[in-house]
């Protein structure tokens, strides 16, 4: 087991890990974060993508015990400060680009690295940023509607 000290959503947390725990389970089991979804625990999904130290990264494909000192960011820390959706969740919402939500998480924070990067994307930038996270139910049209929006309100 390994000590490691993280900051999670804007709070320090620390945390035992055995060298082998992905850090999707770390973050489900240990933390109780359970809004980053165990998908395919392959890293073919995208349900369990989270920002490390700003990055998206499937985190069923990343060691808890290589995020040590690192920041990350899951779904649950999107809300805003009042706990309320930020303005990408709200498009998602308004625009439909969720159905059964389990990749909802995952395409939510690939979204949200793409708009830190570059906060005016084009549709083809879009789909491309999102090419590594899978959704079942809506064909993907709403849910780069729901990217535009969510550009287009800055």
């Amino acid at each position: 087991m390994a000590t490691i000290h993280l900051t999670v959503n804007g709070q320090a947390r620390e945390a035992e890990a055995p060298s082998e725990q992905a850090l999707v389970h770390l973050l489900r089991q240990t933390l109780g974060l359970t809004g980053t979804h165990v998908g395919c625990d392959t890293a073919q999904c995208g349900a369990c993508t989270v920002l490390l130290d700003g990055q998206a990264v499937k985190s069923c494909n990343v060691l808890a015990v290589q995020c040590d000192g690192a920041a990350i960011t899951t779904v649950e820390g999107l809300a805003g400060p009042d706990g309320g959706l930020n303005a990408l969740q709200q498009a998602f919402s308004e625009c439909h680009g969720l159905q059964c939500g389990y990749c909802t998480p995952g395409m939510l924070m690939s979204a949200t690295a793409l708009l830190a990067e570059n906060p005016r994307p084009t549709e083809a930038e879009i789909v491309h940023a999102l090419e590594g996270n899978l959704c079942r139910c809506t064909g993907y049209v709403n849910i780069v509607a729901a990217v535009q929006k969510a550009a287009a309100a800055g």
